[in-house]
């Protein structure tokens, strides 16, 4: 079977996001690495840091989310990379001349925690418009692959970077992806479809929760948007308690840290790549239920880890088996989601879902730091990885799958 092209238009888009992926990629990791290595922060303070920005992010999201549906998608999707690139410049210069502190990397992860957010939900609009509904899943699963390929190649280059050129070089790097990335979009051709409107003006407060109305009055998307929730913020809840026990308690050096985030990723691109094909066999139901089910039984084995080349290969095996979940699931439940939500509100519902996410994420990451601050890092993680293997029960049934007639695909 040949590989389906989706036009120049997804191309630039896809390219574009490729372009920012492979700079997140490059800085994956960047800001609990700074505040361990450079300002000697607290495990508290990590997780503080890897909780509290993206929390205000997402509230500072909340009322960007009309502002980003009655307006047409690519010019917000420029605006958000652009001032994602703005706002990280600044801790290379801030580094240099010895004014880097722990509040301005809180203050520069709120906005981009935002304006990722704002740029999530444009660039779902987009797609949406941009490619036939039975390419979705295709597309999807390209931006999939790019993002697991990503941070596959990025963290062992970024990791020895940072041992050769210091802390904030890959941040750097990220920047200029995002400043990339507005130029590829500005390079789409062909004129954008004028916003649909309701009877809701975007200053209106309804207006700010017709996302979340969705989201909860469709049975399927409700159930899916409550396990997200917490297996998202589970798993990432890990990320600084694992910065702390492995480059601090355990004694791995930065590349090695970022070759156990990295080398697991080709996972990504085995579950990405299978997702049609899984689909068109099985059906989205079980890739939901058994898949959604399989991602979360293997966190626990975070709790093992121990120093030297057998800690670093548990550390491995343990994201291979979750990455390769992950890769496969996430393309899968970002078509259920375009498939099922009018045109009208798409910007909002994707929007919803990521403050929603990103909260959780916050709280979570926040509990797991203090946990770990009054017993360990080890513990924390052994709490995160039980608590996961409750989040299964979670998952939509059948009927809710199955029965949800996907809406229209204009507003009426």
């Amino acid at each position: 079977m040949g590989r389906r092209r989706l036009g120049r238009q997804f191309g630039w888009l896809w390219a574009a996001y490729a372009v920012s992926a492979y700079g997140s990629g490059l800085g994956f990791g960047a800001f609990p690495l700074i505040a361990v290595l450079a300002l000697h922060a607290s495990p508290a303070e990590v997780s503080a840091l890897s909780a509290v920005g993206p929390a205000v992010g997402a509230l500072i999201a909340v009322p960007l989310a009309p502002w980003v549906e009655f307006r047409r998608k690519r010019p917000v999707m420029i605006a958000m990379d652009l001032t994602r690139f703005a706002v990280m410049a600044t801790i290379p210069v801030a580094y240099v001349f010895g004014w880097l502190s722990f509040v301005q990397l809180l203050v520069i992860s709120a906005v981009v925690a935002a304006a990722k957010i704002a740029f999530n939900a444009a660039s779902g609009a987009y797609l949406k418009a941009l490619v036939r509904p039975d390419d979705l899943l295709v597309a999807n699963a390209r931006f999939e692959s790019t993002n697991w390929s990503s941070i596959a190649v990025g963290p062992p280059l970024g990791g020895a970077a940072i041992g050769l050129f210091g802390p904030v070089t890959t941040v750097v790097a990220d920047a200029l992806s995002y400043l990339f990335s507005a130029l590829g979009i500005t390079a789409i051709r062909g004129r954008e479809e004028a916003p649909q409107t309701t009877d809701k003006s975007p200053a209106r407060a309804g207006a700010l929760f017709d996302g979340w109305r969705h989201i909860m009055g469709h049975s399927g998307l409700r159930a899916l948007y409550l396990n997200q929730m917490l297996v998202a913020g589970l798993i990432m809840a890990t990320e600084p308690l694992l910065a702390v026990l492995l480059l601090r308690q355990l004694g791995f050096p930065p590349w090695q840290y970022g070759l156990a985030f990295a080398a697991p990723c080709v996972g990504g691109l085995i579950g990405s790549r299978l997702a049609r094909r899984v689909v068109t066999r099985y059906g989205q139901h079980a890739v939901f239920r058994t898949v959604g089910t399989l991602r979360a039984i293997w966190l626990i084995g975070l709790a093992f880890v121990r120093p030297g080349v057998v800690g670093l290969l548990t550390v491995m095996a343990v994201e291979l088996a979750i990455i390769i979940n992950m890769s496969l699931y996430t393309p899968v439940l970002a078509t259920y989601r375009l498939e099922h939500t009018p045109k009208h509100v798409v910007a909002r519902t994707l929007s919803a879902w990521s403050i929603g996410q990103q909260a959780s994420i916050a709280i979570l990451t926040a509990l797991g730091g203090l946990l770990a601050d009054v017993t360990s890092p080890r513990t924390a993680l052994t709490v995160a990885g039980l608590l996961i293997l409750t989040t299964p029960l979670l998952l939509p049934r059948h009927n809710h799958v199955a029965s949800e007639p996907a809406p229209a695909s204009s507003h009426s």
